[in-house]
């Protein structure tokens, strides 16, 4: 499962890529995690009463940041893809519990 979520990411991330003309290069990835952390922080904050809340609900904010932690997610999925990681035997060997993704 874990690998059909990387095709998804990617398959969907090659197509916006290319609508908007951004060269995914090897940076591209690293970079882009990055700036999801900052999003999902951005978004932590707000939540947390340490950021502008801009006039939402406790229930946006907590939408806000599963939107945000589903974008970093995603671009971890799209960096192990790209670097072609083997997450699952990861998993396994650094978390010491058996998976079914």
């Amino acid at each position: 499962m874990l690998r059909r979520l990387e095709r998804q990411f990617e398959a969907a991330s090659a197509r916006y890529a290319e609508d908007n003309g951004i060269e995914r290069d090897t940076d591209w990835f690293i970079l882009k995690m990055q700036e999801e952390i900052g999003e999902l922080t951005q978004a932590w904050n707000k939540r947390t009463g340490r950021g502008r809340r801009h006039g939402k609900s406790e229930d946006d904010l907590q939408a806000d940041m599963a939107d945000e932690a589903a974008d970093l997610l995603g671009h971890v999925l799209l960096f192990a893809h790209h670097h072609d990681l083997d997450l699952v035997a990861a998993i396994k060997r650094k978390w010491k519990f058996e998976i079914e993704l």
